[in-house]
């Protein structure tokens, strides 16, 4: 169970949130997680890499071998924490700053990765924001914009610029969510951004197929990122996690091997397909 520090928690009043401020810290990556050289020589791209999910994923590919970039939003803090982190592995890291709401921030980034690695492998898209509401008549325009944006639009954008780079047995990974199988009455608009990203994966599966180059999702539960005290509060923010059928949220380590699995030679025959890390919810997809 996650013993979570209300008051230094509820601090946190902006999206996407710190994690350094975050307390307990997330465990990204186990101090036990042997590394097989299985992304040896592969370039990978995550945005939202500087914490939570994306970092974990991050630290996890430098572990077996790939070089890293990450895109990050303005957590500049968390960012050379998570470079100095992929450093530490004998790995590499390219730090990339901006808004991925902005298409050409987003060819800018692919762009800035191939020019600085020679080329690109591994398109992990991860960025996300969400506004909780109670209400449909609570959620602005302006918040459900700014969600869709962020959440699909981004994907869409980095998906298209790596086309020109991406080949035979290169991958893409986006992060959906379990809101996109059971919903969420109080993160509708979310929820729909990551039922938009399911139908994004198995649509751009199909299309990439012939090229040999695979699609595929990770859809987290209740996962302990600065993504969560930047947005809940009070009772929601205590009780984080607990309603599963494990009984307490996730931690990032526990969902970034799966990335590894998705980006390497492991998982070959799979294309179209979502892996379910949400401590035993049961939903169909």
């Amino acid at each position: 169970m996650i013993d979570i520090d209300i008051k230094k928690s509820e601090e946190q009043a902006k999206q996407p949130g710190n994690e350094h401020k975050m307390n307990p810290t997330p465990i990204t990556i186990r101090k036990d997680y042997k590394g097989s050289e299985k992304l040896l020589g592969k370039i990978a791209l995550i945005s939202g890499g500087d914490s939570g999910i994306g970092k974990s994923t991050a630290l996890h590919f430098a572990r077996e071998g790939a070089k890293i970039a990450i895109i990050y939003f303005n957590e500049d803090e968390d960012a050379e924490q998570t470079k100095k982190e992929i450093e530490a592995e004998g790995s590499k890291c390219l730090l990339l700053k901006g808004d991925v709401k902005d298409e050409e921030f987003c060819k800018s980034a692919i762009a800035k990765t191939v020019s600085h690695y020679g080329k690109l492998n591994v398109l992990v898209n991860n960025a996300a924001m969400q506004f909780p509401a109670e209400r449909l008549e609570n959620i602005s325009s302006s918040n459900f914009q700014k969600t869709f944006e962020t959440n699909i639009y981004a994907y869409f954008y980095l998906a298209k610029a790596a086309m020109a780079h991406l080949t035979a047995e290169d991958t893409i990974i986006n992060t959906t969510s379990v809101t996109a199988y059971r919903g969420s009455e109080h993160l509708i608009d979310y929820a729909s951004t990551k039922g938009a990203i399911v139908s994004f994966t198995r649509s751009l599966s199909k299309a990439l197929a012939p090229k040999n180059i695979r699609v595929n999702a990770v859809a987290p539960g209740p996962i302990w990122t600065p993504l969560i005290p930047a947005t809940f509060e009070g009772e929601d923010l205590e009780n984080f996690g607990k309603d599963v059928p494990l009984g307490r949220a996730g931690q990032p380590a526990e969902v970034g091997p799966a990335y590894v699995f998705l980006a390497s030679k492991d998982s070959s025959y799979m294309t179209g397909q979502v892996i379910h890390i949400n401590g035993g919810e049961i939903i169909g997809g």
